[in-house]
């Protein structure tokens, strides 16, 4: 039944979200139609119970679906939403209507979120209140862009909060799975990004042969293999295999991981395409610039590495036992 899922998702992103259109969106084109397909498909209920009309599918279930989406540069909060739906169903209540981020951290003023991820594109953000949270409607904040070369990313602020739907998660466990979800998306950019670059080694060529056959550049691929796969087994750490609010010590295990490895990989594939990966015609680009802006989202790796040493510092067990027993086995 996950094939299916996953099946049926890979060929509508094929079919609607190429590079152009995803560059279209990025320039300030309406993401209506794109949102639509997805939506009306049913995706944006993947973790929402059956018995509320949804897939009921656990994190773990889920999860090559939230990497699909990091593998073809979905220029859309869909896995954000998918975790807001699924939240909304459990308090009975009716599921909005259009894309829906996460705020990545609390505001300092109460009305100011920074750096929200897909701020530009959301019709909702969920912000943390208190310990508690709340979705808010987006048409009526101003939206200040990060400044970054076509990030979808961006600034929130309000004049005055909006008439709020309260969720029923706390503000820890919000931050918690947004962290998670989004080490899925990072492992979905790394294996396209992998991909792309055994490709431009089999066909560039230098001296009369493919770059690729070259041992220098065999090594570089191979460690980037290497970061990729071991990602990808990280971020499942976060991901429950029923229901779908991950562990908080799975999910610092996850982005701690993925966040730490994902500028050495963007760095690797910049440095076996050469020139031509840092143009803006090129779609590595595409690729990296969501790593770096994903690695910083929910905090980057020193914030959840932090986490996990105090966890561990809080007991008796030597660091092997932490690992087996509470760090791993937490997200069993």
């Amino acid at each position: 039944m996950d094939d299916i899922f996953i099946d049926a998702f890979e060929r509508l992103l094929a079919g609607e979200c190429d590079a152009a259109t995803v560059r279209r969106i990025e320039t300030g084109e309406q993401a209506n139609a794109l949102w639509d397909a997805i939506a009306g498909a049913g995706f944006a209920d993947i973790l929402v119970p059956e018995s509320e009309d949804g897939a009921g599918l656990s994190l773990l279930a889920a999860a090559p679906l939230i990497a699909a989406c990091g593998r073809h540069a979905l220029p859309l909060p869909l896995p954000y939403t998918m975790l807001a739906r699924a939240w909304l169903a459990a308090d009975a209540r009716a599921a909005v209507q259009g894309p829906v981020t996460i705020a990545p951290q609390p505001s300092a003023t109460g009305l100011r979120f920074d750096n929200v991820p897909f701020g530009a594109v959301s019709d909702w953000l969920l912000v943390q209140r208190g310990e508690q949270c709340e979705l808010w409607p987006v048409d009526h904040a101003t939206r200040e862009p990060d400044g970054i070369h076509a990030s979808l990313d961006a600034t929130l602020v309000w004049q005055e909060a909006p008439r709020a739907i309260p969720l029923p998660v706390s503000a820890d466990a919000a931050r918690v799975a947004g962290a998670a979800v989004t080490a899925l998306l990072m492992t979905g950019a790394l294996e396209k990004m992998l991909d792309m670059t055994i490709t431009w080694a089999n066909e560039r060529t230098q001296f009369g042969r493919p770059i690729g056959k070259f041992q220098a550049i065999q090594h570089q691929i191979s460690v980037l293999a290497e970061f990729v796969f071991s990602a990808r087994m990280a971020a499942n750490l976060a991901c429950p295999a029923d229901g779908y609010a991950p562990r908080e010590l799975g999910a610092a295990a996850a982005k701690g991981y993925v966040s730490a490895v994902a500028s050495q990989a963007a760095s690797i594939a910049h440095a076996v395409h050469g020139a031509i990966g840092i143009t803006t015609e090129h779609d590595l680009n595409l690729y990296t610039r969501r790593l770096h802006a994903w690695r910083r989202a929910f905090g980057a790796e020193s914030h959840w590495q932090e986490r996990i040493g105090a966890a561990w510092l809080s007991g008796d067990d030597s660091a092997l036992d932490f690992m087996r027993n509470t760090l791993y086995g937490a997200s069993a």
